[in-house]
């Protein structure tokens, strides 16, 4: 399975919503977190989640992903965005102590339900990392320290570097013995 470069991410918005929709469903509404919504919608509305996810979803297309990678096999069934343009002011939810040029974000790292233990979440997250390399940036990521994804990111070479507000934050530092 191919993972190819969305040139135009706007242009996959609804299929996103839809696949992002199944991960929340998946994860029984723990992803994504939406933090930021007074009351979540069930696992069952998705017109409820679109509601609040949407307008989310296309400010990360357009102002916030530098980079956006699919993985599809009749639909998307894996996404994984690099955030590396970082503004000198910040981002509310990345801590101001690994701000830096050499910062490289990996984010909207999800993968269908039905492809998970296949290999194809330790392709992307592999390929991100190379990627960033390439680019001169340190991979981290910014989660919730109550997610499954936590103990996978630790699995996979990366360790916390500290706590940030409601998050944990994750740096690469090692290639995962073989």
């Amino acid at each position: 399975m191919e993972v190819k470069r969305i040139e135009n991410p706007l242009s996959l918005k609804d299929e996103l919503v839809k696949f992002v929709f199944e991960i929340y469903r998946s994860t029984g509404g723990k992803y994504p977190a939406l933090e930021w919504v007074e009351k979540k919608p069930s696992i069952d509305d998705f017109e409820g989640f679109k509601r609040v996810y949407e307008p989310f979803l296309e400010f990360r297309l357009t102002r916030e992903f530098d980079e956006l990678y699919v993985a599809q096999d009749n639909g998307i069934v894996g996404t994984i965005a690099l955030v590396y343009k970082l503004p000198k002011e910040g981002v509310w939810w990345v801590p101001q102590e690994i701000m830096s040029p050499r910062t490289g974000l990996i984010e909207f790292f999800m993968v269908d339900e039905r492809y998970r233990g296949k290999g194809l979440g330790s392709k992307l997250l592999e390929f991100a990392i190379k990627r960033l390399e390439s680019l001169g940036k340190e991979a981290y990521v910014v989660t919730f320290p109550n997610l499954e994804a936590y103990n996978y990111y630790k699995r996979k070479g990366f360790e916390e570097v500290m706590r940030f507000r409601e998050f944990v934050v994750l740096r690469f530092t090692r290639r995962r013995s073989q």
